[in-house]
C-alpha cells in the first residue's frame, strides 16, 4: 500500500515552487490540496534593484537566500555576462545553488546540510571577513541574523531586495471544504517559513480556525515550530532535514494518521 494513501496534505509554497511536492504526494499514494500563502512579486523599487546590479564590482561577496531572489534578479540583469566573472557566490540552499547554475552564474558555494543559513556560515571563505563588502540578495524584509553575523565577523554588508512577497488571493473554499470532510487533526499542513505561517492563519476564517489550529504541520526549522506552539497550534510539528522536496516527503511518511 502507499505510504500516503488515505492523507490529504496542504501544500503552502508558492504556486510556482509548489508542483514537483505535490506530485511526490501524489505518487507516494496521498491526495494534495494546493493552497499557496505566498505571492512571489518583483521588486516595488526595481530601478533601485539596477542601480545596485551596475555597482557589482564594489563587492568581495554575493550571497543569494533563495532561488525566488536568483531569479528575479537575472530577469533585471538579462544576461549571466554582465555578472562579474571575480565576483564569487554563495547559496543558502540547494534549491538556490540549482538556480543559479541553471541561470548560468558562477558556480557558488553551497551551504552543508540543513542548507540554512546558520550552515552557511561555516562555510571557510565567509570566516575571516574583515573589511570585505558583501552583498545579499533577498526579499522585502526578513531576518536580519545572516547580515549580523557577517558583520560580526567583520563584514560591510547590503541587502539588494530584488523581490516583494504578498499574500495571495487563493480560494479557500476547497481547503474548507477538504477540512469539513477530513477527521479533526488528519490532514498535515506543509509550511516552509514563518512568513507562510502567519499568512496562513490570517487567510483562515474564524469558523475554520479550529480546524486549523488542529491541524498537524510539517516545517523545515526549528524556528517555525516554536511560532506554531506561539500562535495555537495543539500537535508538535515535525521538523524535515532539509527545504527540499525529497526531506519534506520523507518527513510527512514519519507522520502517523490519527
Amino acid at each position: 500500500m502507499a505510504v500516503l494513501s488515505g492523507v490529504t496534505v496542504v501544500v503552502t509554497r508558492p504556486m510556482h515552487q509548489a508542483e514537483k511536492l505535490c506530485q511526490l504526494i501524489e505518487a507516494a499514494g496521498g491526495t494534495a490540496v494546493r493552497f499557496p500563502v505566498i505571492d512571489i512579486l518583483p521588486s516595488e523599487n526595481p530601478q533601485q534593484c539596477r542601480t545596485q546590479l551596475a555597482r557589482l564590482t564594489d563587492y568581495d561577496f554575493a550571497v543569494f537566500v533563495s532561488a525566488n531572489a536568483v531569479n528575479t534578479t537575472m530577469a533585471m540583469l538579462k544576461t549571466p555576462q554582465a555578472w562579474p566573472a571575480t565576483l564569487p557566490i554563495a547559496a543558502v540552499g540547494k534549491a538556490t545553488a540549482q538556480a543559479i547554475i541553471k541561470k548560468g552564474l558562477p558556480i557558488p558555494l553551497v551551504a552543508p546540510e540543513p542548507f540554512n543559513s546558520e550552515a552557511l556560515l561555516s562555510v571557510p571563505a565567509l570566516q575571516k571577513l574583515e573589511g570585505k563588502r558583501i552583498l545579499i540578495f533577498r526579499g522585502d524584509g526578513g531576518r536580519e541574523w545572516l547580515r549580523d553575523s557577517l558583520c560580526e565577523r567583520g563584514a560591510l554588508v547590503d541587502y539588494i531586495e530584488c523581490y516583494q512577497r504578498a499574500i495571495p488571493q487563493t480560494d479557500p473554499r476547497p481547503l474548507y471544504t477538504a477540512w469539513e470532510q477530513a477527521q479533526p487533526g488528519s490532514m498535515p499542513i506543509v509550511v516552509t517559513s514563518n512568513q507562510s505561517l502567519q499568512n496562513l492563519v490570517s487567510m483562515i476564517d474564524k469558523e475554520h480556525q479550529p480546524a486549523l489550529f488542529a491541524s498537524p504541520l510539517m516545517v523545515i526549522s526549528e524556528r517555525t515550530a516554536s511560532l506554531a506552539s506561539k500562535l495555537g497550534f495543539t500537535q508538535t510539528p515535525v521538523v524535515a532535514t532539509t527545504a527540499s522536496d525529497d526531506a519534506v516527503l520523507a518527513a510527512l511518511k514519519t507522520w502517523t494518521k490519527p
